[in-house]
């Protein structure tokens, strides 16, 4: 892949993890047009790369993990170039919530607006203690946009969303926690090394088996139980009769580890 400029790409775990690090600290990550397309193409690539396992998302910033939309580029925007920029802004966020391998985030100082989105796109969020999130897009006239409002509702319910949301409060890990925000709070500055740490297990198994699993559980989440089993049962049966399948049973039965296939 051709080194981006706001984009650090990382493999880690024999090549299977990668990690990608925000990398715009001058601006703490602020998200421009140019940032939401080097993340549309980065997560592109990475979905399309079958060797690729797990996705943890970091920043090179101490400070910030993201801010947010880049406010200073916005208010030149005519309406025209509003719209333009929205649609290559849903993509970015499309991109990573729509990465077919699990995907950490892990957050470090301030994850807010579209910062928190980046990170509530992912299947997990690892949180430093000193880490502050928020949605506080109503403050500025806007709402969240980079599917906040239907991503922190599918978490953590209406009441506790709508609290969130229409106060546009900042909230400390602690309480992000508590709401069901963030899923770790670990001490500061070791959120990264702890969603690696995760996605290192992740990797370790079947590849057919957990994309499988997350694609049963992202398809079955808008559908009533009865679809949502048939879903499942049609993921199961991609998984039984692959190549992974086969090496797992043979891997136990033989008291080794599995060297999947991946297909």
């Amino acid at each position: 892949m051709n080194a981006p400029t706001m984009l650090q790409l990382t493999r880690h775990a024999d090549g299977h993890v990668v990690e990608m690090r925000l990398n715009r600290p001058e601006a703490m990550n602020a998200i421009n047009t140019a940032f939401s397309a080097e993340i549309t193409a980065a997560t592109a690539e990475l979905a399309a790369d079958p060797s690729v396992r797990a996705v943890v998302i970091t920043s090179v910033h101490e400070r910030a993990f993201c801010v947010g939309a880049d406010l200073k580029e916005r208010n030149t925007f005519t309406d025209a170039q509003m719209m333009e920029h929205r649609l290559v802004s849903k993509q970015a966020y499309r991109g990573v919530l729509d990465l077919p391998v699990p995907a950490i985030a892990a957050v470090e100082g301030f994850a807010l607006g579209g910062g928190m989105e980046i990170a509530l796109s992912c299947d997990l969020i690892v949180a430093g203690e000193q880490a502050t999130v928020g949605l506080p897009e109503v403050s500025v006239g806007v709402i969240p946009g980079g599917g906040g409002t239907q991503l922190v509702t599918r978490r953590v319910g209406w009441s506790r969303a709508a609290s969130m949301i229409f106060t546009a409060r900042r909230m400390s890990a602690a309480e992000g926690k508590d709401l069901g925000v963030l899923d770790e709070v670990v001490p500061a500055g070791t959120a990264r090394d702890r969603a690696l740490e995760l996605a290192t297990a992740i990797a370790a198994n079947s590849p057919v088996g957990v994309r499988n699993a997350k694609k049963a559980m992202r398809l079955g989440m808008g559908v009533d139980l009865a679809a949502g089993l048939e879903i499942e049962d049609g993921c199961w049966r991609a998984t039984a009769f692959s190549g992974d399948r086969a090496e797992g049973v043979a891997a136990f039965a033989e008291k080794r580890t599995p060297n999947w296939p991946g297909h």
